[in-house]
């Protein structure tokens, strides 16, 4: 298994075949993704790059930590695991008294209506 590299910094405009382009100068690419929004479909400006060996990987940052793509200056180091996401949002229904039925025209609690 080969090395993931997170690039950060990319111009918005940059295509998935341009990054692996950079980083096949150094090394056997094995894939490169730009992450994009997942509503607007626009670059996020970061990525992953998976080279075919370590020593490849360790080569590829040395020389393009610092650089420059388009006009922005790119950070690229070794990636590290995606931490375990935790429950964060979403939240509960909250609030008694059926609200959210549209038109919050349901009965309410008598602390919601201040008696």
């Amino acid at each position: 298994m080969g090395s993931k590299i997170y690039v950060g910094g990319l111009p918005y405009s940059a295509t998935e075949q341009q990054l692996s382009d950079l980083f096949g100068a150094h090394g056997a690419v094995a894939s490169a993704r730009i992450i994009t929004d997942k509503f607007t479909g626009q670059s996020r400006g970061f990525g992953f790059v998976e080279m075919s060996s370590d020593s490849e990987a360790q080569a590829a940052i040395a020389a393009l930590n610092g650089s420059d793509m388009g006009g922005r200056t790119l950070t690229v180091n070794e990636a590290r695991p995606q931490e375990p996401r935790t429950g964060g949002g979403g939240g509960g229904r909250g609030g008694v008294g059926g609200g959210g039925r549209g038109g919050g025209g349901g009965k309410r609690g008598r602390w919601e209506l201040g008696i």
